[in-house]
């Protein structure tokens, strides 16, 4: 009697064993985290792009110079940077436009205006983050200057000699800029601050890359460096308010 020959396994039973063990291919695996690491950072982006905007308030500015100022201060040093409540202005809840906001801090500036004299100096100085930004604040307050005499006070296409000499000659009331070419009008003796009576920070301002003025490192510096220039002894003699637009 034959013996029955030995079955071949089919090719369905062949096919059965490696699915069985499932290996995972390092290649997918990368492409996968870095898909995962690109959807983050979309993700991000749109958070901050579509988040409610909160407007900046005095307690913001106090905190980042304490920050700032946190690692090399001591904490008598840190509680003689500290700004006094009634320097401060009423903060744009984002409602306002520059003219309105400007209108609501400083109610008598035609009378100011037509009492200032001074030269190498102005009553009001908006700080702002770029000279880009600069233009655009300076054509968005025309509600508000009037006759004003305006001065742009930013280091694009413009040398610091020329603005030296421009204070020199003319009574300014108004100075928009950014805090670099500020601080070294200040430092060459170009700019008194004695005089000025509002300083204006464009504060809720956000940038391409969603960034505040003070997001940037190198502003927020020179910012605190102004700060530390005379605006904080101004501040505290109650001669000069400070406004977060």
């Amino acid at each position: 009697m034959r013996r029955p020959k030995s079955q071949k396994p089919s090719a369905q039973s062949r096919q059965v064993e490696p699915k069985e063990c499932f290996l995972i291919q390092p290649k997918e695996t990368n492409e996968d985290a870095t898909k995962t690491r690109k959807r983050k950072k979309k993700k991000i982006t749109d958070v901050l792009a579509k988040s409610e905007p909160k407007p900046g308030t005095p307690e913001d500015l106090q905190k980042l110079m304490k920050d700032y100022y946190s690692s090399n201060r001591s904490v008598i040093e840190l509680e003689e940077l500290t700004l006094p409540d009634s320097c401060f202005l009423k903060a744009n809840d984002l409602t306002h436009s520059l003219s309105s906001y400007l209108k609501e801090i400083c109610p008598k500036w035609v009378k100011l205006r037509k009492n200032h004299s001074e030269k190498k100096s102005v009553l009001m100085l908006i700080i702002c983050g770029s000279a880009i930004r600069a233009l655009e604040l300076i054509r968005s307050m025309t509600a508000f200057r009037g006759d004003s005499k305006v001065m742009k006070l930013f280091a694009k296409h413009i040398k610091i000699q020329e603005q030296v000499k421009l204070l020199e000659k003319r009574v300014v009331h108004l100075g928009v800029g950014t805090p670099g070419r500020i601080k070294e009008l200040i430092k060459q003796g170009g700019l008194n601050l004695n005089p000025l009576k509002f300083l204006v920070f464009d504060w809720n301002w956000r940038d391409q890359k969603l960034r505040r003025m003070m997001d940037i490192p190198e502003i927020r510096k020179e910012v605190f460096e102004i700060l530390e220039m005379g605006v904080l002894s101004l501040c505290k003699s109650e001669s000069l308010k400070l406004g977060l637009f």
